[in-house]
């Protein structure tokens, strides 16, 4: 089993960072794991892998916003001011064994690296019921869910393969004049950092989970490189397309 960090230096499209989620989840699925942090090269909505993409909330809400489709399930986020993580872990990781081990370490950390930046954030510790389940991942309150308050400002969603698995999550740092319900740290705790420097210090807190913490940055191999630019074309860019295939 052997790791690597990727840190993205410019922000790309929601077909490509989700192809390249899956792809590393392949790649976890053989053995490498990976911890990955990038932005969105503009405001995106993703949809849980099991939502209807007909939904009438979507285009209401979100008329001429660029629209994907995410390997996890769980509601749509509005991707705009923030820093998303992904992780991939392999089979055999004790971070493997069940869902909830993966949330609480990474959410834990996650929550570590914030109170020494003197924000301090919790776990939301009771779900939140709804008659009718919210079409966005914000409006939704599971229990892991890191809070300000009684605001969401970060959520993680999951996708497992061949014992491997993929978790991602957003940690909204500032509201977004799309989704203007859910203010971000800067509004709840007037914090701002450069991107850049959250990126590292994301990246610095998690890294200690995968085996053997990488100390510097890697790449995509050539090969996954191709894979990514595949799957951007044949399942990514197509709502539709995407819900279709066998996962």
């Amino acid at each position: 089993m052997s790791s690597r960090i990727l840190i993205e230096s410019v922000p790309c499209s929601g077909s490509w960072n989700m192809a390249v989620d899956e792809v590393l989840l392949e790649a976890a699925a053989e053995g490498i794991c990976s911890l990955r942090i990038y932005e969105w090269a503009a405001a995106t909505v993703s949809l849980g892998y099991f939502q209807d993409a007909a939904d009438p909330s979507l285009e209401s809400r979100f008329p001429g916003l660029a629209k994907v489709r995410r390997l996890s399930g769980g509601g749509a986020i509005l991707h705009h001011h923030e820093v998303t993580y992904s992780i991939t872990i392999a089979d055999g990781h004790p971070l493997s064994i069940s869902p909830a081990v993966l949330y609480e370490e990474v959410h834990r950390r996650i929550i570590a690296w914030l109170a020494s930046e003197g924000v301090e954030v919790r776990l939301r510790g009771a779900a939140l019921t709804f008659a009718t389940e919210p079409f966005l991942c914000f409006s939704r309150g599971d229990v892991r869910d890191i809070v300000r308050g009684t605001d969401k400002i970060l959520g993680s969603a999951q996708r497992r393969r061949r014992g491997a698995v993929l978790q991602h999550g957003a940690l909204l740092l500032a509201r977004s004049e799309y989704a203007p319900e859910f203010p971000g740290l800067r509004e709840l705790a007037g914090w701002d950092r450069p991107r850049t420097e959250i990126a590292r210090a994301l990246c610095h807190a998690l890294a200690p989970l995968l085996p053997g913490v990488p100390q510097e940055p890697g790449t995509l191999s050539p090969e996954e490189t191709a894979r990514a630019e595949e799957l951007t074309r044949s399942r990514y860019a197509d709502l539709s397309r995407s819900a279709r295939e066998p996962h």
